[in-house]
């Protein structure tokens, strides 16, 4: 019955949800697509507009790209969006993803995977003598969230007594950076040798295994590719796989992309230069697109090795400087619906069918759907796909888009960014609210690290960090990838991690607060729903799409007395807000926080209990009758049934609910204080009042319509000796 009454209440309101990273490239196709971005446009991205809110500075180099999840119960903390964001200096840190000011300028919680009195700390990279990866090898490659589970898994490599070199597996409760049962895993295995060994790519959550990609420290000694398999919820090895088990090399590098996995729990991987032997029967696998089956077989199914193997391996422009991206089927044929794409150091442009990769090729790609020989420079960040065109950054070249339709990947770029970008390029990230409002971003090595945002559509460059001073980044770490998540770009660096968002020259105002259903500035309680009106309260129209509701839309967020309100609606006159459960009666603060700037402080006072029955047209309450339907003139509530009444400002409840969230359809949480209500000025019997299920802050009370004579009469709830405002409920004798 909830249902009914939020549609009726709120169906104006258009919905926006928020949605997590929680892997490498925003997916396990590693599109690297956030298409739920509602505020940032080119048209508002642009210097003056948008730039440089804060940044948290770390211990360490960030190599992973940072990952975020909303609505995280940080442990003694609250609710908050957060940021996770890990470091070559074998530390993980969990950052409120909003807002530095007050107690969010420190870390919420700190994961420290050395131990230097005793002896254990993050590899230097003189001991591998490898410098790719500078000053110190830690925690490298991505992590990955299960954000059902509550858990983020990454591989923490240490120097310990003796010289010895050890890569462990960690399972990490987001909520709090403890250790879950059964975590840490040494990870060792027959051959495997960690010395030699660099966990630079990102982890792959897939089915309920965790899989993890491997390379070399640079090109020394003899080394092969592996993928480990670890079960997620025992973190006991399930599976390995060596792309040279008779050979050498074949690593997996990828500029930090991991192995991409499809909605059947493939594996897709792209090897570097090595060996070769599988085009005669062989087991090596160097320069190729593997297709593997999951555990436990973890074996290859099908393969694709371009025909000049021999000459990438010979001349290093192998095929795996990058990882493999899984287009949506929009992009194929009827006979050609799966596809991968891949480019290399070569510069050429791979589209291969995932069902029949092709395997062995011969003095050309016949096998490859598209093999395009057409960029002058190497390439080392994985492609993004957008909207029908696929995106590559190469090093010391512009930002190229190539249409892929139909199974078909055009030779020339429908789009080109006007300036080169620095060594190594880049990996591309896609912002867009659905198809709209495309935006690529990307950081780069030019200027000690640049973070460049172009027009998807055009590739205009619309945002340079380094073209105020107050924007610069701060710093580069090879191969980074941006995170967009909520209206704010993250992005790592050397040794922090830099927030950008939007910017406001004006802080917003609160002019009022009140009850969301009576309009009553006296009628505010914990858990209540409420209503602040003001000038400047959002930079655009957003609703919450429902249950849990968010911590902000639009980058807009609300706290009392410094606690997160989650919020339902904002727009720039009105935002709807939920009290939170844990606000003590008495004096509060309002703050409301747009794009980063505050509004003065608004003092409103919390009672125990403070209902306000919801009205539709000329007051008549919001409530249903026995049989579901809504009350009105023309539809009363027979003497004698229940009809259910809602409302918000029940006061306490007998179970506790989590802010922004609501009871299930089945459970009863009800009000502990007194409840009573009247209609017409004859008390009626009260079945039931507490939470209304599926709604976050909204209230049902259940009551037995008394003997009364067909009309309209006033309805009146009181909780905890506290009245309602006034509403109309329509009854019929018989």
């Amino acid at each position: 019955m909830a249902i009914l009454i939020a549609a009726l209440l709120f169906a104006a309101l258009s919905a926006a949800a928020q949605t997590s990273v929680v892997t490498y490239h925003n997916d396990n196709a590693r599109t690297g697509q956030y298409l739920s971005e509602i505020l940032l446009t080119p048209a508002n991205v642009k210097p003056g507009l948008f730039g440089k809110r804060f940044s948290y500075p770390v211990d360490g180099a960030v190599y992973a790209q940072p990952l975020y999840l909303p609505r995280v119960k940080v442990a003694g903390k609250g609710l908050h969006n957060v940021l996770y964001v890990a470091t070559g200096h074998d530390s993980l840190y969990a950052f409120d993803a909003d807002d530095n000011s007050g107690a969010n300028g420190q870390p919420l919680w700190k994961l420290s995977f050395i131990d230097p009195a005793r002896g254990i700390g993050p590899v230097p990279a003189d001991d591998v003598g490898c410098q790719v990866v500078w000053p110190e090898l830690g925690v490298l490659g991505t992590p990955v969230i299960d954000a059902a589970a509550g858990t983020i898994y990454l591989i923490a490599e240490t120097k310990e007594p003796g010289n010895q070199y050890v890569f462990r597996l960690h399972a990490i409760d987001v909520t709090s950076g403890a250790e879950q049962p059964g975590s840490p895993v040494v990870i060792q295995l027959l051959g495997f040798v960690p010395f030699s060994r660099k966990q630079r790519p990102a982890l792959l959550l897939s089915n309920g295994v965790v899989y993890s990609y491997w390379s070399s420290n640079c090109d020394l000694g003899n080394y092969h590719g592996w993928v480990l398999a670890h079960d997620a919820k025992t973190l006991q090895p399930v599976g390995v796989f060596n792309d040279s088990p008779d050979g050498n090399a074949s690593s997996f590098w990828n500029g930090g992309a991991g192995p991409a996995a499809d909605a059947d729990g493939n594996l897709y991987l792209v090897s570097a230069n090595g060996d070769f032997t599988a085009g005669t029967g062989g087991r090596d696998y160097g320069d190729s697109v593997l297709k593997l089956t999951s555990v436990p077989r973890l074996s290859v199914t099908d393969f694709f090795t371009p025909f000049n193997q021999d000459t990438l391996n010979l001349l290093d422009v192998d095929l795996g400087s990058t990882g493999a991206v899984l287009l949506p089927d929009a992009a194929g044929s009827l006979t050609h619906p799966h596809l991968l794409f891949t480019v290399g150091k070569e510069g050429r442009l791979y589209l291969l069918d995932r069902d029949h990769l092709g395997r062995a090729q011969q003095a050309s790609d016949r096998g490859a759907l598209a093999s395009l020989l057409v960029l002058t420079h190497s390439v080392f960040g994985t492609a993004a796909y957008f909207n029908g065109s696929i995106y590559v950054a190469p090093e010391l070249a512009p930002v190229l888009a190539f249409p892929v339709a139909g199974a078909l990947l055009k030779s020339m770029p429908s789009a080109t960014a006007a300036d080169s970008i620095g060594a190594l390029g880049a990996s591309p990230s896609i912002s867009a609210n659905g198809t709209r409002n495309g935006i690529v971003w990307i950081i780069s090595s030019d200027a000690g690290g640049t973070l460049r945002a172009y027009d998807a559509a055009h590739l205009t460059e619309l945002f340079n960090s380094n073209t105020q001073a107050v924007d610069g980044l701060g710093g580069f770490a090879e191969f980074s990838v941006p995170t967009i998540a909520a209206s704010k770009v993250y992005a790592g660096t050397a040794n922090s991690v830099a927030v950008y968002g939007k910017l406001v020259s004006d802080p917003p105002a609160i002019a009022t607060v009140t009850n969301a259903a009576s309009y009553s500035a006296s009628a505010i309680s914990p858990g209540s729903l409420i209503s602040l009106f003001g000038s400047g309260l959002a930079p655009d129209t957003a609703a919450a799409p429902g249950a849990p509701l968010p911590l902000s839309l639009a980058d807009v967020a609300v706290t009392i007395n410094g606690v997160t309100a989650p919020v339902l609606y904002v727009s720039e006159h009105q935002i709807n807000a939920q009290v939170p459960n844990g606000i003590s009666p008495g004096s509060a603060t309002v703050v409301v926080r747009v794009i980063g700037a505050p509004s003065p402080a608004f003092t409103i006072t919390v009672q125990p209990a403070a209902p306000g029955i919801f009205t539709r047209a000329q007051g008549h309450a919001a409530a249903l009758n026995a049989d579901g339907s809504v009350n009105t003139p023309a539809n009363p509530a027979v003497v004698g049934t229940i009809a259910s009444l809602f409302f918000t400002g029940q006061g306490p409840v007998d179970q506790p609910e989590d802010d922004g969230d609501a009871p299930d359809v089945g459970t009863a949480v009800a009000a502990t204080l007194p409840v009573s209500a009247t209609i017409g000025g004859i008390p009626a019997e009260i079945r039931f009042a507490g939470l209304a299920p599926l709604f976050p802050g909204l209230a049902q009370m259940n009551l037995q319509v008394p003997p009364l004579a067909s009309g309209t009469y006033p309805v009146v709830v009181k909780i905890g000796g506290v009245a309602s405002n006034t509403a109309q409920l329509t009854v019929a004798a018989h």
